[in-house]
């Protein structure tokens, strides 16, 4: 594996009201990646911080995607929270109309989806609940995307609907030997350059180093570094320019399509 064009996206818009999560500022992150997941108000965000991020990444040509999550402002959406199927798919559906709304009063059309923290996982390994979820997503867009781990539950069942599946290697997470990502609660400050380094290993070679020293092939479309991590303003400044300096082109999915 030796890519030259990839996609590098970060989770937008995830203050809400006057609280803002991570130490990296949007307005700095915004023009350093080709894709953004904007916060979509369950876990995170609101309605002008969505409209604001709409018109930031607009204004620097940054593709957009819905990053719903369970109903869970107080846990940022990372505990998994238990309801039904239906309801599930209902605050998906509602969670990613609303950002739908912004998108159209700015003239831009939404990119892909991609579930936030606990939903992100409870889907990757539930591969009936990923079917409604994406059944759902179809219904309202049928060229969204879907973000998500390769090989995951979620994968399976876009390639079972026709639903473009756009993997995604997390360059501030930790990977075990199965390949799924360590999940870790309280994230520490991570070396900007260790994390370049990893990135550069993963495209240039399709290789990742596991938690237990092994080192494992990895598939993916899309670099993700959080924007919650502290000092992600740093570890993406980082990565972006060990990118291009590679000769390696950060390009959105939607524009890899038609490119």
């Amino acid at each position: 594996m030796n890519k030259q064009v990839i996609d590098l996206n970060a989770d937008m818009g995830e203050g809400f009201g006057p609280w803002q999560i991570g130490d990296g500022d949007d307005r700095h992150i915004m023009p350093l990646i080709s894709s953004a997941n904007i916060a979509t108000g369950f876990h995170a965000g609101d309605p002008a911080t969505m409209a604001s991020s709409v018109s930031l990444a607009k204004a620097h040509g940054v593709a957009v995607g819905a990053h719903p999550g369970y109903r869970d402002l107080v846990g940022f959406g990372r505990r998994s929270i238990q309801v039904s199927a239906q309801e599930l798919v209902q605050d998906a559906v509602y969670q990613i109309g609303a950002l739908q709304a912004f998108l159209q009063l700015e003239g831009m059309v939404m990119q892909h989806v991609k579930p936030h923290g606990a939903l992100y996982m409870t889907l990757a390994a539930d591969e009936a609940l990923s079917l409604a979820f994406l059944q759902a997503v179809q219904g309202l867009s049928p060229q969204l995307e879907v973000y998500c781990m390769a090989g995951s539950a979620t994968h399976q069942a876009a390639q079972a609907l026709g639903v473009k599946a756009v993997g995604e290697f997390f360059a501030d997470r930790d990977y075990d030997a199965s390949g799924r990502i360590v999940f870790t609660r309280r994230m520490g400050r991570l070396s900007p350059a260790a994390v370049a380094d990893k990135v550069m290993l993963a495209c240039t070679e399709g290789l990742v180093d596991t938690v237990d020293g092994q080192r494992i092939p990895v598939d993916f479309d899309s670099i993700c570094i959080h924007s919650d991590t502290p000092g992600a303003l740093e570890l993406i400044r980082t990565t972006r320019d060990r990118l291009l300096q590679a000769g390696i082109t950060l390009r959105a999915q939607h524009e890899r399509a038609v490119g």
